[in-house]
Order: structure tokens, then C-alpha cells, then sequence
């Protein structure tokens, strides 16, 4: 098992690309936290979770909030006693142009895009040190690395600033074995986006960017973000990650 014993926070795991990446953390052997606003939904995927042999917790998390941070990672450390690995996975997207943005909805994207990786590093950081070391993955995109012409300007900006986020916290905390690294998706077939793929012609354009000619699976994500985790990424540090088909490589 490639996880086995390390103990993991991954937000925004209640549905969708956060609960696959923590099933698939799980089967690795990992201890897995599941960090989400939605109560009944998160403890719902932590039962699954459990009844199939794995070791997982629900806890409640506001990632834009500090101190809703301190209580989950206190509550982490009463139940394992340590942290390996933090996935920023939480995010959202309001997709509407710049002309049409309102500065409410740019805050509440910046809240919780980067604010929430941000405060989950600054107290996640701490504890890895005492741990010896730690694996800390941040959910980018390929709007991490380009400007993407279908999709909206405020969700490259909250990515590509995640992706800066993610090379500081690389180089100044490498010396404590803390590594950090962003994965950069295409578009995931989640369910969200299954359902917005019902429009063929929004479908044939993201199908269309990717040389591979699929969108990319949850799946595909979860293996990447079990390999950045696992002890065969020792040396990888700072690393903007594409799982996306090609799509940068044009």
C-alpha cells in the first residue's frame, strides 16, 4: 500500500473529486479526514467509507474560515495524532465574465480558492514539521499555467495564484521535508460537470482542446494525487502537475 498508515486531510471531500481522491487514498492505506462544510453529506461518505474497511473521519471545515481550521486540525490530531499529507481540493467557480463579475462574487472566489489553501498550509505547516515532514497537494487547473479563452478571468486569476502559492511554500519549507505541489486538471468529468456537458456543443469544445480527445476522470486526478502523497514523490517539490491530456502541450 502506498499510503499505508499516513494519516490525510482532504477538503471539499464530501462529493465529487475530493470523495474520489479520499476513496482512493484509503484503499492506499491511508487514515483520511474528510473536510467539508456539508454535514449529512460528509458523514454519509465517511460511513461508506468505513463500511468498506477503510479508516475515515468526517470533520466539519469552513476553508475560508481560520478558526474553523484550528478546531478541525485539533480534532485530526486528538483522533491520529499526526498529519502527512493536506489536499487543498475545496474550490469553487462563478462563471460569469469580468464585465460581469461583481466584487462580492470575486471576494467569495478569492475566500475560498486562496484564502482556504492559505490558512490550511499556515496551520497544517506546523504539524508536518513536528511530523518530520509532509506531502501538501493544491487543487490548480490548467488555468494555473494558461489563459484558458473558455473559462471565465477571475477563476485563472484564483488558480494562478494558488500555483505562486504553491512554489513559495515549496522552496522556503523544503528544508523542514515538507514538499508542496498543485495539480492541473483539464476539465474533470465530475457529476457537476457531466451535467453541464449535456449541452454537445460545450462538450465538443472541451473534447475538442484535448489532443487525448477525452475529458479527464476523477480518476485520473486520484492517481496523480496519490503519487504526489506517496513516498515515490520524495524529490518532487514546487511542481505545477498537468493531468490534462495535452491540452498545455499545444
Amino acid at each position: 500500500m502506498r499510503l499505508k498508515d499516513k494519516v490525510a486531510l482532504v477538503t471539499g471531500a464530501s462529493q465529487g473529486l475530493g470523495l474520489a481522491i479520499a476513496r482512493r487514498f484509503s484503499l492506499e492505506g491511508a487514515l483520511v479526514f474528510l473536510g467539508d462544510l456539508k454535514e449529512d453529506q460528509g458523514l454519509a461518505a465517511a460511513a461508506e467509507l468505513t463500511s468498506q474497511g477503510a479508516h475515515a473521519w468526517f470533520v466539519r471545515l469552513d476553508v475560508a474560515d481560520e478558526e474553523s481550521w484550528k478546531a478541525a486540525l485539533d480534532t485530526l490530531i486528538d483522533k491520529a495524532g499526526k498529519l502527512d499529507v493536506l489536499v487543498n481540493n475545496a474550490g469553487i467557480n462563478i462563471r460569469q465574465p469580468i464585465e460581469e463579475m461583481s466584487v462580492k462574487s470575486l471576494d467569495m472566489m478569492l475566500a475560498v480558492n486562496v484564502r482556504g489553501p492559505f490558512l490550511g498550509i499556515k496551520h497544517a505547516l506546523p504539524l508536518m514539521r513536528q511530523n518530520g515532514g509532509g506531502s501538501i497537494i493544491n487543487m490548480g487547473s490548467v488555468c494555473s499555467l494558461i489563459g484558458h479563452k473558455f473559462t471565465n478571468e477571475a477563476y485563472t486569476t484564483v488558480k494562478g495564484a494558488l500555483s505562486q502559492l504553491t512554489r513559495s511554500v515549496a522552496v522556503r519549507y523544503a528544508k523542514d521535508n515538507i514538499r508542496a505541489n498543485i495539480l492541473c486538471p483539464s476539465t474533470v468529468e465530475t457529476p457537476l460537470v457531466q451535467e453541464m456537458m449535456k449541452n454537445p456543443e460545450r462538450r465538443q469544445e472541451r473534447l475538442g482542446e484535448v489532443p487525448l480527445g477525452r475529458l479527464a476522470s476523477m480518476e485520473d486526478v486520484a492517481g496523480a494525487a496519490i503519487y504526489l502523497a506517496s513516498d515515490e514523490a520524495a524529490f518532487i517539490n514546487g511542481v505545477a502537475f498537468p493531468v490534462d491530456g495535452g491540452v498545455t502541450a499545444w
